[in-house]
C-alpha cells in the first residue's frame, strides 16, 4: 500500500506542533450528488502538493510550517462522523494553530465551524466560495447533506454568512437571501457584470473568519473534476483576489477546500485544487 505524503513533504522542513498549518484530510462522501469520488480528493492533493513550488509568487507560506494530520475516519453515520472532525479540530485551534480541512465533501465544514464556535471569544462569520448556496434545510432526505452545510451554520450556530460565486440555487435558496440579513453574496453573474464593490462584506461582519472553499466555485476551466462544474463562475484570480480583499484586516482562523472528486486521467484539476489550498495559506501569511 503506498504511503500518503504530508502537504508539501518534498519542501517542508518545519512540521509538527509548533507548525502554523495544520492540514487535517477528510475523506467524507456521504450524500454527494451527481458526481462522486470527492473521498479520493485529500490524498489527490496531498499527492499533487508534491510538485508545489515552495514560493507562491509573493511569500513562501511553508516557512511559518505545514503539518500533516492523520486522516480522519469517516465510516459510519454522518452525525458520528462530524464529530470526530470536531474533535480533531479543537486540538489544532487550543494550540492557537490553523486548521486546514481538505474534503470530501462539503459537509465537513459544519465540524470545523462547531469546533470555532465552540471556543471562539468573539462572534465568527463564514466566507463560502461556492457554485451553489448549499442553503437547503435538507436534501437527499438528510439536513447534513453537502446541500445544506451553508443553511446548519446559520440555524445551529447563528453564523453570518458570505457566499461569492454563486449560480446555481434552488426558489428556495434565493427566498432564504433576501429575506435572512445574515447573509451576503456577490454572485458570479453579478460579479461578471459589475466587478468588485468599493465595500465587500458589510461593515459588522464579523473580524475571525472561517474560509470555504468549493473548488466547483471556481469556473470548470480551471477545475473540472468536481461532482457538479457549473460553467460561469469566477477565475483562478478573481477568486484569489476576493479572498485578498474579504480578509483584509480579519483573522482567518481556519479553512477548508473540498468537493474536489479526482479524475485520473485530469492532473490538472488535483494540481490545482493543491495549489489553491497553498495559495490561501499565503494570503493568511500575509494579511
Amino acid at each position: 500500500m503506498n504511503m500518503i505524503p504530508d502537504f508539501l513533504a518534498s519542501e517542508c522542513e518545519l512540521r509538527g506542533p509548533t507548525a502554523r498549518f495544520h492540514v487535517l484530510p477528510v475523506p467524507l462522501e456521504s450524500s454527494v450528488s451527481y458526481g462522486g469520488g470527492t473521498a479520493a480528493g485529500p490524498e489527490a492533493i496531498l499527492a499533487a502538493s508534491q510538485q508545489l513550488e515552495a514560493w507562491d509568487g509573493s511569500s513562501c507560506p511553508l516557512e511559518d510550517g505545514i503539518h500533516t494530520l492523520p486522516a480522519v475516519d469517516c465510516t459510519g453515520p454522518v452525525e458520528t462522523v462530524l464529530t470526530r472532525i470536531e474533535a480533531a479540530v479543537l486540538p489544532v485551534l487550543e494550540a492557537g494553530k490553523i486548521p486546514v480541512l481538505l474534503g470530501g465533501e462539503h459537509t465537513v465544514t459544519l465540524a470545523a465551524l462547531r469546533a470555532l464556535t465552540a471556543r471562539a471569544r468573539e462572534p465568527v462569520g463564514l466566507i463560502q466560495i461556492d457554485a451553489h448556496a448549499d442553503l437547503r434545510d435538507s436534501y437527499g432526505g438528510s439536513i447534513y447533506s453537502h446541500a445544506c452545510v451553508a443553511r446548519r451554520a446559520l440555524d445551529e450556530l447563528n453564523i453570518p454568512l458570505f457566499q461569492f460565486g454563486v449560480r446555481a440555487l434552488s426558489q428556495e435558496e434565493a427566498r432564504l437571501r433576501q429575506q435572512d440579513s445574515r447573509i451576503g453574496f456577490l454572485d458570479a453573474a453579478t460579479f461578471a457584470e459589475e466587478g468588485f464593490p468599493e465595500a465587500l462584506l458589510p461593515p459588522n461582519f464579523p473580524q475571525c473568519i472561517y474560509l470555504s472553499f468549493d473548488v466547483d466555485g471556481l469556473d470548470p476551466a480551471v477545475i473540472r473534476a468536481t461532482g457538479t462544474p457549473v460553467p460561469g463562475g469566477p477565475g483562478w484570480y478573481d477568486c484569489l483576489n476576493f479572498i485578498r480583499r474579504a480578509i483584509k484586516g480579519r483573522r482567518v482562523a481556519g479553512f477548508d477546500v473540498v468537493e474536489l472528486a479526482p479524475q485520473a486521467e485530469d492532473h490538472a484539476s488535483s494540481f490545482a485544487a493543491a495549489q489553491l489550498v497553498y495559495s490561501i495559506m499565503g494570503l493568511v501569511q500575509r494579511n
